[in-house]
């Protein structure tokens, strides 16, 4: 009986070996190198578990125990990254009242579908940049396996001023508008600012999200004003850096912008009305840029729908929307370094793909668009080492395409395979 359990329980191990020794081989049709900013043609791509173990020309094969996961129609680039993006909700006409009829409980199962709809779509990792708090929830439960969608940084709720762009009672009755500080993200002062950081840490967020100006859709009459002194902005930003967090800040208008890179943020998110002042600012500084055209189109074309934004909304949603694809023509041209960034959730999520239209209209080459949503992105994260490219050693997140992006930036919307760390969540 002992030598019968034993030969059992060698079987078992041998067993164990063979699952763990299983590779998966890719056989990509043509191959995005984010690096060279070329398309390579007939490449395998091998994965061990959740890591890129070998790159290699033409088609190869492994053991008969191994894997094959035929893409050669297709082509193959690294897992996409949106660095901006507000996972727990999404943009409708009216649904300004729905912050007064919603339950956490209810952000949180409407968030799982924008989670998968953004996974299927390609985007293995997203920056959320602010919401309730259910985000940093959800982010928890994907890394737990328990809900399928992108790896998730998040910010958790973002930081403003009294009746800035993120002042969560913006718009209330006045009987209910309170006196919200730091803890709803609400901050007057440089203590403030420090309280609101050490509440994100607390609340277990990846990062800091300021509203450095005004914002479109935000229940307030500017879109652009600056909203922080640049003294509060260098407490959050210093507080920050003690906690290992950066700061995003939001910004459209040149003022806010500029105290916002003077006082050391990580990027800039809009930046819809920076002036040459502020491009050089940019520059001098090492500073992002995070453009999100698609959301400025989009608030442009639904605020010519009646009844669907608020009125004090409309104006800033015509003048402000419709000026930020020029203006990151204007800063491409200028040399700043651009993150791949859509503000998804003020438009319909799973139509991130728009971003590299509208980038490659005003005037960014296609495979550099894409590198915007792959390398810069895993750069600005501080993740290159492991994320961001098709490389020996990263983690393997990695998705297809029917068709070939650098002839038609438009079939990226065409997502037919999607890998995030080994495991493979979409197959045509």
């Amino acid at each position: 009986m002992r030598k019968f359990l034993f030969s059992i329980l060698i079987l078992l191990l041998i067993n164990v070996e063979t699952l763990q020794a299983q590779k998966t081989y890719l056989h990509c049709g043509k191959l995005v190198d984010v690096n060279a900013l070329q398309v390579k043609e007939r490449m395998t791509i091998v994965v061990e578990a959740n890591k890129i173990v070998e790159v290699k020309a033409g088609f190869t094969m492994g053991t008969a125990a191994d894997k094959v996961i035929d893409l050669s129609k297709f082509t193959v680039m690294p897992g996409l990254m949106d660095m901006h993006v507000h996972i727990e909700g999404e943009t409708k006409k009216g649904g300004a009242v729905d912050r007064f009829i919603t339950n956490p409980e209810d952000v949180a199962f409407e968030s799982l579908k924008y989670a998968e709809i953004t996974l299927m779509s390609g985007f293995t990792t997203v920056r959320d940049l602010g919401g309730s708090g259910v985000n940093i929830a959800l982010r928890n439960a994907i890394n737990k396996g328990w809900v399928r969608g992108p790896r998730i940084f998040t910010a958790g709720k973002g930081i403003g001023t009294t009746g800035g762009h993120a002042d969560p009672t913006n718009g209330y009755r006045r009987d209910l508008m309170g006196d919200p500080g730091p803890k709803e993200g609400v901050v007057n002062g440089e203590e403030d600012g420090r309280k609101a950081v050490r509440q994100r840490y607390k609340d277990g967020a990846d990062l800091i999200k300021i509203t450095a100006t005004g914002g479109v859709l935000s229940l307030a009459k500017n879109g652009q004003n600056p909203q922080f002194t640049e003294e509060e902005i260098k407490a959050i930003v210093e507080t920050a850096k003690d906690y290992g967090f950066i700061v995003a800040a939001h910004a459209h208008g040149a003022e806010g912008m500029k105290r916002a890179i003077r006082a050391g943020v990580t990027s800039i998110e809009h930046g819809t009305l920076m002036d040459d002042e502020a491009i050089e600012l940019f520059k001098k500084h090492g500073t992002w840029y995070v453009p999100t055209i698609t959301a400025g189109k989009s608030v442009a074309d639904s605020a010519k729908i009646p009844g669907y934004y608020q009125p004090i909304i409309v104006p800033k949603a015509m003048s402000i929307g419709a000026q930020i694809q020029n203006t990151f023509a204007k800063a491409y041209k200028a040399g700043l370094k651009v993150a791949f960034g859509t503000d998804a959730a003020v438009f319909a999520h799973g139509k991130n793909y728009m971003e590299f239209q509208y980038m490659v209209e005003a005037g960014m080459p296609a495979l550099e668009t894409i590198k915007c949503a792959t390398l810069n992105a895993a750069d600005l994260i501080g993740m290159k080492s492991s994320l961001g490219s098709i490389e020996v050693g990263k983690i393997a997140d990695i998705v297809a395409v029917e068709g070939d992006p650098s002839i038609d930036i438009k079939v990226m919307k065409n997502v037919v395979f999607v890998m995030k760390e080994g495991v493979v969540y979409k197959s045509k």
